[in-house]
């Protein structure tokens, strides 16, 4: 009988090659691997399960018990492959919450209750730090405009986007192209000198 376990820190394709990767190692059948969890074949034995948290803890991935942090992981992915799709604008303010209801087939206001008891965090600032990340990518990628950016991540204006960059990462968009392209140097510009 197949069993879907949930696994913690999986938000890419190369999380799923390297859980898959584990699993063959620990010889464990599974049917399929997706973003935040594993369907096995059948239920592990006690031993195979223990191999199989310590082998996902080395990758830096953790199995998920408890229903409330099932869902609170089911919360970040949603929120992570809304930001990443042809449509992230679906996760903008004021429409994240009938996206997650939607997606996640629950009450918003109980799923947020949920993941701020887990994350310690609401689950707006969450959404809001999520966006900031997607934005400052996208910025450092080069291709597109602030007010592309906006546009793309579903802002109501520059201004907007540019205040919730500010507020969570203490620069404005500008001052972190700066910051970013100083940080690193050509090792043959590398002199020791100021």
């Amino acid at each position: 009988m197949p069993i879907t376990l949930n696994v913690k820190n999986m938000v890419c394709r190369h999380c799923i090659a390297a859980v898959r990767k584990a699993l063959d190692e620990l010889d464990i059948e599974y049917t399929e691997v997706n973003l935040g969890e594993i369907v096995l074949k059948r239920t592990l034995c006690h031993n195979g399960k223990l191999a199989l948290c310590e082998k996902l803890e080395s990758l830096g991935f953790e199995l998920l018990e408890d229903a409330h942090s099932q869902t609170t992981e089911r919360i970040k992915l949603a929120v992570i492959e809304a930001l990443r799709s042809d449509n992230p604008e679906i996760i903008a303010p004021g429409k994240h919450a009938s996206f997650l209801a939607d997606k996640l087939k629950a009450d918003y206001r109980q799923l947020s209750k949920i993941f701020s008891s887990v994350e310690g965090v609401t689950l707006e600032k969450y959404v809001i730090a999520q966006r900031v990340e997607r934005a400052k990518e996208v910025l450092v990628y080069g291709q597109n405009t602030l007010s592309e950016i906006a546009d793309l991540l579903g802002y109501r204006s520059v201004q907007h986007l540019s205040g919730q960059f500010r507020k969570v990462t203490g620069l404005s968009p500008s001052h972190f192209l700066k910051v970013k392209e100083n940080k690193r140097m050509f090792l043959d510009q590398v002199t020791g000198k100021s």
